[in-house]
């Protein structure tokens, strides 16, 4: 599992660039500030409900959160899932907005 920082997935995004983002983040904090990942609790995947993200296990998929925690557990479930191109998005949402003010 590779790490992203914020200013180059940004970057990716603005380039138009078609991304595969995974939200790991409860339904509230989704609600409450999103860049466009689909919504997918960490403890679905953490339970093996992944069925839903079969289509991407080989294309890349970015996973995100809060703070980088979660998502990077959720990367590496995916990995031993057979994901084959999995990232992090480093420092998550919180790193997102203080480094893009977005």
């Amino acid at each position: 599992m590779e790490n992203i920082n914020p200013e180059e997935l940004k970057a990716r995004l603005d380039n138009g660039e078609k991304i595969n983002l995974i939200d790991v983040r409860e339904p509230a904090e989704t609600a409450e500030y999103n860049i466009g990942g689909i919504a997918f609790p960490l403890g679905k995947i953490q339970s093996m409900q992944t069925e839903d993200l079969e289509p991407l296990k080989d294309e890349e998929v970015i996973c995100y959160c809060r703070s980088g925690q979660r998502s990077q557990m959720a990367a590496m479930v995916l990995e031993q899932l057979g994901f084959t191109n999995v990232k992090n998005l480093k420092g998550g949402m919180l790193a997102w907005k203080e480094h893009l003010n977005s």
